[in-house]
């Protein structure tokens, strides 16, 4: 069983025990997370109905918050003697997983 979450604008395929690296969420590490669930696949049963997916909680827990690697934005006129020197490292928290809750026994 596998679901698609949505979380900081991105989507992610995410099964129970998978850690995910999403855009930054403020919590502490060991605080809970629900996200936002947007198909579930459970064997050959794929889920999409809204009104049904309206029941179906995907859980996890904040393992760390990591930074990606740095990039560099340089930008440059020619012949005026405009450059601008620039970095970015994104930031992004590591989920575990927990548990794909469907409501069904």
């Amino acid at each position: 069983m596998y679901a698609i979450v949505k979380s900081g604008g991105r989507q992610h395929k995410v099964s129970v025990g998978d850690i995910v690296e999403v855009d930054r969420i403020v919590g502490k590490p060991g605080s809970a997370v629900d996200f936002k669930t947007l198909l579930v696949v459970d064997g050959d049963q794929v889920t999409s109905d809204p009104w049904i997916l309206e029941g179906v909680t995907v859980s996890g827990e904040i393992v760390a918050e990591i930074k990606a690697a740095k990039i560099d934005i340089l930008k440059y006129k020619n012949k005026t003697g405009y450059r601008v020197r620039q970095g970015h490292r994104q930031k992004y928290t590591q989920v575990k997983v927990t548990s794909i809750e469907t409501g069904k026994k």
